[in-house]
């Protein structure tokens, strides 16, 4: 038996760096003294979603995974407690910006970097403008407390992404999220479709799913969002363990035996009936296979 309790977190956020670093601390130590093991911030905790709008001056924002003190000081945070920390951050590397991850493990050391694989663009949403597509690939982190596999937001809605962490062997997939309001349409609500889409990634891989969004309304230079919450914990068949509403600051638990869900996974025969012979389909953008495309001249 191997019994995980995960937690997942959400907050708003003031725009003031360190009150909002402090605010995700606090977040972190109050699920730890609830037996959160791996603890899950929200999207770019650091400050406001900056993505409203599209302005040079927000590239300053970003830090050097080498030389980062958001990842310094929770890192020690992580070792401290001891717990791992999933750890969002807008990273700079050379000439690039990615809109990144680091797992601070319960030991302090950090996992190789994952950078955001899909890049949303829209009213309120400008990611695109800041963050180039990330080139690292879907990655699975062997931590003190199992198998992570983290995706960032819009990575959320994509089946492919949980399913390629799944087959690297991931026990538990972890989404820090920023989504809210549609500028360019208030009568717009994603949470329930949003909510659902991760449900799905729950059942159809038998995994854990820990969502961890932020709340509260921020003002752009055009624009407001107002960001939805309902940060939750899914089971292996989709079910909800643990649910947030949309407005309060604060911490969800729930305890998964990792080895009973592997067990049950295997015998339900989800990865053994795959037929990636017939998933060709998958690899192109128009839905043709591989052995379909014309030949190149």
């Amino acid at each position: 038996m191997r019994t995980v309790t995960l937690a997942a977190t959400q907050k708003s956020c003031t725009g003031n760096k360190e009150v909002d670093l402090d605010d995700a601390e606090e977040l972190v130590r109050r699920a730890a003294a609830a037996g959160g093991q791996v603890i899950l911030l929200q999207e770019l905790f650091a400050g406001k979603y900056f993505c409203q709008d599209e302005d040079p001056s927000h590239f300053a924002l970003a830090e050097d995974r080498l030389d980062s003190p958001l990842i310094t000081r929770f890192s020690a945070l992580a070792r401290e407690l001891g717990v791992v920390l999933p750890l969002s951050f807008f990273e700079r590397a050379g000439k690039s910006y990615f809109n990144s991850v680091v797992v601070a493990d319960a030991d302090g050391t950090c996992s190789p970097t994952y950078r955001k694989s899909h890049i949303p663009d829209g009213p309120g949403y400008e990611e695109k403008y800041y963050f180039t597509p990330g080139d690292t690939g879907f990655q699975v982190i062997d931590t003190a407390f199992g198998k992570l596999g983290v995706g960032i937001c819009w990575d959320q809605w994509f089946p492919e992404a949980a399913r390629a962490m799944a087959l690297l062997g991931a026990e538990i997939l972890c989404y820090p999220t920023a989504i809210g309001s549609e500028p360019q349409d208030p009568t717009l609500d994603s949470s329930a479709h949003w909510r659902r889409v991760m449900q799905g990634h729950a059942a159809a891989n038998m995994v854990p799913v820990l969502a961890s969004n932020r709340v509260g309304t921020e003002q752009g230079a055009s624009s407001s969002i107002t960001f939805y919450g309902t940060s939750f914990i899914a089971g292996p068949t989709g079910e909800l363990l643990a649910e947030a509403d949309r407005t309060s600051t604060g911490v969800l638990t729930a305890s998964v035996d990792l080895d009973a869900i592997d067990q049950a996974r295997s015998a339900f025969g989800l990865f053994r009936d795959r037929r990636p012979d017939l998933y060709g389909s998958l690899l192109t953008f128009d839905g043709r296979g591989i052995s379909e495309l014309p030949e190149s001249r």
